[in-house]
C-alpha cells in the first residue's frame, strides 16, 4: 500500500535531528510538490463550486474563476 506524505509529515521530517544534505533536499523538494498539488486540487474544486457555495464563502463567479485559472505553482 502506497502511503502519501501530508505536509505535516514533512515539516516534522525536516525538522528531525540533522538530515544528510541530500535527504534534507529530497524532503523540501517533497514539501513544494505537496503544496502543488494541494493548490492544483483547491483550484479545480473550486472551478466546479455551484452560486450558493460561492456566496458562501464570498467569492464571486468571476474571482473563482480567475484564482482557478492561476497555474498551480502561482501563490
Amino acid at each position: 500500500m502506497t502511503q502519501t506524505l501530508t505536509h505535516d509529515a514533512l515539516i516534522r521530517l525536516n525538522a528531525a535531528n540533522k538530515l544528510p544534505f541530500l535527504a534534507a533536499v529530497a524532503v523540501r523538494f517533497a514539501n513544494v510538490v505537496v503544496r502543488w498539488e494541494t493548490t492544483r486540487r483547491t483550484r479545480v474544486h473550486l472551478r466546479h463550486l455551484d452560486e450558493h457555495l460561492l456566496r458562501d464563502i464570498g467569492v464571486t463567479r468571476a474571482e473563482a474563476r480567475t484564482e482557478s485559472s492561476r497555474l498551480f505553482w502561482q501563490l
